[in-house]
């Protein structure tokens, strides 16, 4: 019988003691899934040979609210299409949207925001922004070159970053058959950004 009341009283305790996932990071979990279903799917995946073999998952860095943030957005009016250089001595056609002005650590950056010229072109992409940038994790726990994110086109003059879904371009596992935009200058910040997808360099 004790057995019984002690299982009554601390089974209450126990589920109250769960962390309750908020859906933020419900949400970059699946991304994280996502992620990883594409890269172990031999249609979609950019790694070859025994770096698609031995690909057990990408390791990223624990989900961290704080790199989730809500930024001042500014559209970019009559901006001008540019090249922007790629990995392979090429470029690709953009053209710049807007830019995301927030803070971080009581410290302010401002980020800007792409188009690409050639995927608003597909109805699905019309309203997708291309956000690279570098930060002080490059080299050391993510790719030299930089990292990625996806984004839409806000309806209002805030926008969300969420870091947590940054990820490395497709040539940091590929170089060969992969060309990615190099990241401009301008969106290089001087901090680390402890979020999204960290990187081993053992592909190349």
């Amino acid at each position: 019988m004790k057995k019984y009341i002690l299982l009554l009283i601390f089974c209450p305790l126990f589920i109250f003691s769960q962390k309750k996932v908020s859906k933020e990071e419900l949400e970059v979990k699946k991304f994280q899934k996502e992620l990883n279903a594409e890269y172990s799917n031999p249609k979609e995946t950019p790694l070859r040979g025994e770096n698609f073999t031995n690909f057990k998952g990408h390791r990223f860095f624990p989900f961290d609210l704080k790199y989730r943030i809500k930024a001042k957005f500014s559209k970019t009016e009559n901006s001008k299409p540019f090249d922007l250089p790629t990995s392979s001595g090429k470029t690709k056609s953009y053209k710049e949207y807007g830019k995301a002005t927030f803070e971080l650590d009581g410290e302010s950056y401002t980020l800007t925001l792409y188009q690409s010229l050639d995927l608003i072109k597909q109805e699905k992409y019309k309203d997708y922004l291309f956000l690279p940038f570098r930060d002080a994790t490059n080299e050391k726990e993510t790719y030299g070159g930089g990292k990625y994110m996806d984004l839409t086109i806000p309806k209002g003059n805030t926008i969300v970053l969420d870091f947590n879904k940054s990820y490395q371009p497709y040539c940091a596992y590929n170089a060969y058959d992969y060309n990615c935009p190099i990241v401009p200058e301008e969106n290089k910040l001087p901090v680390e950004i402890r979020a999204g997808v960290m990187y081993e360099d053992i592909y190349h």
